[in-house]
């Protein structure tokens, strides 16, 4: 999903866990109050949507560890006060983690994709908070893309004054904040390379193609698909592109129809 950049007003900003959607604001009220309580917390979510920043919110000092890794879990149940546990659904015996839980009087905040049994997350824990997915949290997108901005300009070195501006922004948010940041990153260093870093990553990249037969003819595509996309932005025309280009029209004509189903050409 593709959202275009507004500019964010009034909000809650808790360094990590940033809220201003009515969703988010309440799972971060919910959080608060699990600071000064001692029970176990489950939080559902897609990939992406700030789980474990909300976990980590809940109890900044604990460790965290993935329920993928039974063994991991169980060590840690038996030497911790407080754990955090994502991706609680792969957890591979349920029992014995709730038999070490017992015995130790473990408190856990757990995150998970999948919703589990109610009968498991009723075993577990005294509250679930759901997460929306950011295409559901509109409000809160402005905020996490200012602060993957600043990331990425502290990181990289701030570009000249007005050179680049989240303004009209458009930004991916198919795979929630994975996918915003990427966005921000990718447009950020694209909008500070040279030609010559543009040269020097082109190298890398086709040398881990290049070794295979024909070549030069199958990775041609990496040239033509850019320049016919930024050709149709500029010129709104085939005709005038093939011009521009010094590029005859049929030949420019059969490489559209090559690459127009697979690459998205017009």
């Amino acid at each position: 999903m593709q959202t275009t950049m507004k500019m964010a007003v009034d909000a809650v900003d808790h360094t990590k866990y940033i809220a201003r959607s009515r969703a988010s604001v309440e799972a971060l009220k919910s959080a608060n109050l699990l600071k000064n309580l001692n029970i176990n917390a489950l939080i559902y979510g897609e990939s992406g949507v700030g789980k474990v920043s909300l976990c980590k919110h809940i109890l900044p000092e604990s460790i965290v560890v993935d329920g993928e890794n039974l063994d991991e879990v169980l060590e840690c149940l038996s030497t911790q006060n407080n754990l955090i546990i994502k991706n609680f659904h792969r957890i591979g015996n349920f029992q014995k983690v709730k038999s070490v839980i017992k015995l130790h009087k473990t408190r856990i905040i757990a995150t998970s994709l999948d919703k589990l049994s109610e009968k498991i997350a009723d075993e577990f824990f005294s509250l679930k908070i759901t997460i929306p997915p950011l295409r559901d949290r509109l409000e809160d997108v402005s905020l996490l893309a200012e602060k993957f901005f600043k990331e990425v300009s502290i990181a990289f070195g701030f570009l000249k004054k007005n050179e680049l501006s989240l303004e009209n922004f458009s930004l991916d948010l198919s795979q929630n904040c994975f996918s915003l940041r990427k966005s921000i990153y990718l447009k950020y260093l694209i909008n500070s390379m040279s030609e010559q870093d543009v040269l020097e990553m082109m190298e890398a990249f086709l040398s881990k193609k290049v070794g295979g037969k024909d070549d030069y003819r199958e990775l041609l595509y990496l040239f033509d698909v850019p320049l016919i996309k930024c050709g149709f932005k500029k010129f709104h025309s085939q005709l005038l592109m093939s011009e521009k280009f010094g590029l005859n029209r049929n030949t420019l004509r059969k490489k559209i129809n090559d690459y127009k189903d697979t690459y998205q050409l017009q």
